[in-house]
C-alpha cells in the first residue's frame, strides 16, 4: 500500500508539473528532478481577515471633476485594460481618506535586510514614518539575517516593526531569488491574520513625499524610472524560451520594477506563489532569469495585468535628474556603491 504522504507528494509533483507546463506555454521545460521542492504552503487555504468594503462617501466640498479638462495631459493615465496610473494629479486624498480609514486597515510592508543591506534600515523606517499611510496601522516586516543589527527607531501609535530572521545566502542573486519564497511563507504563516493590504519594498530606498491610500488596490505594480519612456524593444525581458520568465520580442505593456509591488494580501500571497514556483521551474533546468525575480514579475504581470499601476514617482533612483513628466518624487532608490554593499 501506498501510504497517504507518498501519495500526497506525488499529488503536488503532478499539480506543480502541470502548473509550470501551462505557464510556460512553450515546451521548452520538459522535465522536472524528483527533488523540485514541493513545500507544504502551495496547497494551504489560508483563513484571510474579513474583506472590508469601501463604505459611501461622507459629504465633501472639493473642487469638480472637468471631463474636458484632465488635470494631467502630460502623462498616460490609464491602462488599454484599464488600470489606472497613479501620478500626482490624478486623485484627491480627501476623497480616499474619507473612504478608506473608516475601515481601520492594516496595512503591511516587507523589506530585506541582509549582510550590509542592515545600514538602511534606520533611513527607510524613519522616512516611512513621515510619508508613507500616515493615519493607518502600519507593521514592517524586517526579514534580516542580523537581527542584532537592526537600529531601533521610534514609531507612532498603532505602528510596529517585527524581525524575521532568515538564513544567510552566499550571492546577492540567491537573496533575490529567494524573496518570493520568504514573503510567500511568511504570508502563509503569519501576516495574512495580520494585515488586509501588503507591499514588498526594497530596502535600500526612502520616502520623500506622501504615499496614501491611493495605492491600494487588488494586486499593485510599479514602473521602473529606467524605462518609462523607452519602447519595448528596449526592456531588459528574459529573451531566453527556455526560461519561465521568457517575453518574446514585440509583446510587453511597460517594465515593472520589482522593487515595488503589493495589493491585497490574499492576492501578493498567490502572486508571489506563483513567481516561486516558475523560480523552482528555471532553477530545475539550470537556468537563471536575467534580473532574477523582477524577470518572473515582468513575465506574470504581461499574462494577469496588475489592477493598478504606480507612476516612476513610487518608484524613482536617487541618480536620475528629475524629467518635467515627474511632478514629485515620493519613493526612491539611494545613491550606493553596489559593487561594496554586495561583496
Amino acid at each position: 500500500m501506498i501510504s497517504r504522504k507518498v501519495l500526497g507528494s506525488l499529488v503536488c509533483l503532478f499539480v506543480v508539473s502541470v502548473f509550470i507546463w501551462i505557464t510556460v506555454g512553450n515546451g521548452k521545460v520538459h522535465y522536472l528532478p524528483y527533488y523540485l521542492p514541493c513545500p507544504e504552503i502551495f496547497s494551504m487555504k489560508l483563513q484571510y481577515t474579513e474583506e472590508k468594503l469601501i463604505q459611501l462617501f461622507p459629504q465633501l466640498f472639493y473642487q469638480q471633476p472637468r471631463v474636458l479638462a484632465p488635470k494631467r495631459q502630460d502623462v498616460l493615465t490609464v491602462t488599454p485594460w484599464l488600470a489606472p496610473i497613479i501620478w500626482e494629479g490624478t486623485f484627491n486624498s480627501e476623497i480616499l481618506d474619507s473612504a478608506y480609514r473608516p475601515l481601520n486597515l492594516t496595512i503591511g510592508v516587507t523589506a530585506f535586510a541582509v549582510g550590509k543591506y542592515t545600514r538602511f534600515v534606520g533611513r527607510f523606517l524613519e522616512s516611512a514614518e513621515e510619508h508613507f499611510m500616515k493615519g493607518y496601522r502600519v507593521n514592517y516586516y524586517i526579514f534580516t539575517d542580523s537581527p542584532e543589527t537592526i537600529p531601533n527607531v521610534q514609531l507612532q501609535p498603532g505602528r510596529r516593526y517585527v524581525l524575521v530572521p532568515i538564513k544567510k545566502y552566499s550571492s546577492w542573486q540567491e537573496i533575490s531569488m529567494r524573496r518570493m519564497e520568504a514573503i510567500n511563507k511568511h504570508i502563509a504563516e503569519t501576516s495574512h491574520q495580520e494585515v488586509d493590504y501588503v507591499f514588498c519594498l526594497d530596502i535600500d530606498m526612502v520616502f520623500y513625499n506622501a504615499w496614501g491610500p491611493e495605492t491600494l488596490g487588488d494586486i499593485v505594480a510599479a514602473i521602473h524610472p529606467g524605462y518609462f519612456n523607452v519602447p519595448r524593444s528596449h526592456f531588459p525581458y528574459e529573451r531566453r524560451s527556455s526560461s519561465a520568465a521568457y517575453i518574446p520580442d514585440g509583446e510587453g505593456d511597460f517594465y515593472y520594477g520589482g522593487a515595488v509591488f503589493g495589493g491585497l494580501v490574499k492576492k501578493v500571497y498567490e502572486f508571489t506563489k506563483t513567481c516561486h514556483m516558475t523560480i523552482l521551474a528555471d532553477k530545475a533546468n539550470g537556468i537563471m532569469a536575467a534580473w532574477q525575480e523582477e524577470s518572473h514579475l515582468n513575465r506574470h504581470f504581461l499574462s494577469h495585468k496588475p489592477s493598478k499601476v504606480l507612476s516612476p514617482e513610487y518608484l524613482w533612483d536617487d541618480r536620475k535628474p528629475k524629467p518635467a513628466e515627474i511632478h514629485l518624487i515620493r519613493f526612491s532608490t539611494v545613491d550606493k556603491n553596489y559593487k561594496e554593499i554586495r561583496d
